[in-house]
């Protein structure tokens, strides 16, 4: 019976991270199409010229992928990984005497930094430009859905929303309070008045969709058909009119950035409106095309939710 030698530490040692990461592994794919030269130079002037030496935005970068790509969405349960996994250490670039950042770097980059440069919308267009470079991208045609993202809110902090609020000094409210009352002022017309309002994230949309009622927002997502690649982003309020501005949006803004414009496009019945329908008819001049179903290639022989397309 063998017996695990427990004698003193070794003063040196010999170790390669390179020599742990299996050829296979899902971080190998993805490092070898990173380039992050553009996104030092999109940041390069939100960064001062003096004092001491920040946190390399890449190494926050390739620790949010991470957390992106194994569900990770705990920011300190993030670097608690990172810290401990010898591949997350080796696709960040970090030693095994490295330290890795703190949990609140993260908070006040995405917030702060990162979000007034659209350093992630810089990344998407930059990943998004190497799909077309590659031929993954076509423009021929386009999909759009929207996915209902739960608010970080409690239900118990909400409050009706026909009732008057006192939001007390915004200078010392959270941030996301500070936000959606500058959205406030910054908005002549009147808002909408939803069933109910968060304390703690006023923006998010009150919906029972799918089961007991919570606090949530849609992410709204363009879809190019031909690899199934994301070509566009965008959240929204969790109602039907606000999901079909979001994919207005989209698609002028794809058109402006990209100079793509689908001959095809397809959604779910929520985008036929006669609203959707004119712009798409009448500005994007996609002609309104209605599909026949096989009703024998379904399960229960019938069509519970009808898809219908343009070309």
């Amino acid at each position: 019976m063998g017996q695990q030698p427990s004698g003193q530490d070794r003063l040196f040692y010999s170790f390669n991270l390179e020599d742990h990461v299996p050829a296979n592994h899902l971080l190998r794919g993805i490092d070898m199409f990173l380039d992050f030269r553009d996104l030092r130079q999109h940041l390069s002037d939100y960064y001062s010229h003096t004092g001491r030496p920040s946190i390399d935005p890449e190494l926050m970068i390739r620790m949010l992928i991470i957390g992106y790509c194994f569900g990770i969405r705990s920011e300190l349960r993030l670097c608690e990984e990172v810290h401990l996994n010898l591949a997350y250490r080796w696709f960040c670039r970090l030693g095994l005497e490295d330290a890795v950042p703190d949990h609140s770097s993260f908070s006040k980059n995405r917030h702060g930094r990162f979000r007034e440069s659209g350093a992630f919308r810089h990344l998407f267009e930059s990943v998004l430009q190497r799909c077309m470079s590659e031929g993954l991208v076509r423009g021929e045609g386009f999909a759009t859905d929207a996915s209902i993202i739960k608010a970080d809110a409690q239900r118990q902090r909400g409050v009706p929303g026909h009732e008057s609020i006192d939001w007390g000094n915004p200078d010392e409210a959270t941030r996301p309070v500070r936000e959606y009352l500058s959205a406030l002022e910054n908005t002549n017309a009147p808002t909408t008045v939803y069933k109910a309002i968060s304390l703690t994230d006023p923006a998010a949309t009150w919906t029972a969709a799918g089961g007991p009622a919570f606090f949530a927002y849609s992410t709204n997502y363009l879809i190019d058909l031909k690899a199934g690649i994301i070509i566009d982003v965008e959240a929204s309020a969790v109602n039907k009119a606000a999901e079909v501005n979001a994919t207005r949006t989209m698609m002028e803004r794809v058109e402006d950035k990209f100079d793509l414009k689908p001959d095809r496009f397809v959604g779910d019945t929520n985008y036929g409106s006669a609203a959707m329908l004119g712009w798409l008819v009448d500005e994007k001049q996609i002609a309104p095309h209605v599909p026949v179903f096989d009703k024998s290639e379904r399960d229960d022989g019938t069509l519970s939710r009808s898809d219908f397309q343009w070309n």
